[in-house]
């Protein structure tokens, strides 16, 4: 048994997307797509924020770290599962799975937490505009960013360094397109009771608490914005939550279906659909929802389209 745990750890077979290869080539057409469509989106706000002047202020500030979050984990997922695709390679070695499950859960339980630093910016934008700059300093921006990350590394170490210190079985099929916490201790010969305990705390602990804070603070705009008299007014405070709410729908709305969905034959499938929207979609769709309802951000990428266009003019006559 020792010598087959050996063999067996040196790497894992990762089930996929889907078991029929006449799908493998379309699947790989469409999924490129959006992973390339997410890398320029996330790229270019990152990108955008840091030479516009006028996205120097603390709902930049968390969209940019947004931004770096979902690059983060549709990384730590799609370069894989694309080459898989292509190559009909379905092997990943022991180190580079835990490698996978340690970035992925870091930077989804980060992106999680900065939903909620951002529901409450917006809280204070709209219930205290005046004191906005005050409350929402830099030193106060940049501490609840770096809670969010030590938070993140000590819980998806804890979690990998609990799955990895533990034996497996012979059966080494993850029943999944990545190395997720869950599909791998289903793998464990070890007593499992702890670290499903872990995960399940810190789970609840992290999405509920996240989604209080997130639940509280437009409760709180709501009632702010029910008691505004002005339609402009009542308009401008939609407008400027608008983009986060529906962020923030489609994030939590994809994990709570994944949670409270009930489990049944076909409920493999079913999580491997909702992970690939809440890993590959979702990163791409949030850089458009931020760009495309924001004029802000559209003013700020005319400005910085023309300052390259002019540059790259420029350099063209010199040449000439």
């Amino acid at each position: 048994m020792e010598q087959q745990n050996v063999t067996v750890l040196k790497e894992f077979i990762l089930m996929g997307i889907t078991n029929h290869p006449e799908l493998q080539a379309p699947f790989f057409g469409v999924f490129l797509v959006i992973y390339a469509v997410s890398v320029v989106g996330n790229l270019g706000l990152i990108i955008l924020s840091k030479m516009d002047s006028r996205l120097q202020t603390p709902m930049y500030f968390f969209l940019t770290h947004l931004a770096f979050t979902d690059l983060g984990y549709s990384t730590a997922v799609g370069p894989k599962m694309l080459v898989s695709l292509v190559v009909d390679q379905h092997t990943i070695s022991y180190n580079w799975c835990a490698t996978q499950l340690t970035f992925f859960s870091m930077f989804i339980t980060s992106e999680i937490f900065l939903l909620s630093a951002m529901a409450y910016d917006r809280y204070v934008a709209i219930c205290n505009p005046l004191l906005y700059t005050v409350i929402m300093s830099q030193r106060l921006c940049q501490l609840l960013v770096t809670i969010s990350y030590l938070y993140s590394v000590f819980l998806s170490l804890l979690i990998t360094i609990k799955i990895f210190v533990l034996s497996f079985c012979g059966y080494n099929v993850i029943r999944h397109f990545y190395c997720d916490s869950l599909p791998l201790i289903s793998l464990l010969c070890s007593d499992t009771h702890e670290i499903k305990l872990i995960i399940l705390i810190f789970a609840a602990f992290t999405l509920m608490s996240s989604l209080l804070i997130v639940l509280g603070s437009y409760m709180l705009i709501l009632l702010a914005i029910l008691k505004m008299h002005s339609a402009k007014g009542r308009h401008k405070a939609f407008s400027t939550c608008g983009s986060h709410l529906m962020v923030v729908v489609l994030y939590f709305g994809t994990l709570l279906f994944m949670y409270v969905q009930p489990k049944s034959k076909n409920s493999s499938d079913t999580d491997k659909m909702a992970s690939l929207f809440y890993t590959l979609v979702i990163p791409m769709l949030n850089p458009m929802i931020y760009s495309l309802r924001n004029k802000v951000v559209k003013n700020a990428l005319t400005r910085t389209w023309n300052m390259c266009a002019n540059i790259l003019l420029k350099i063209h006559c010199k040449i000439w």
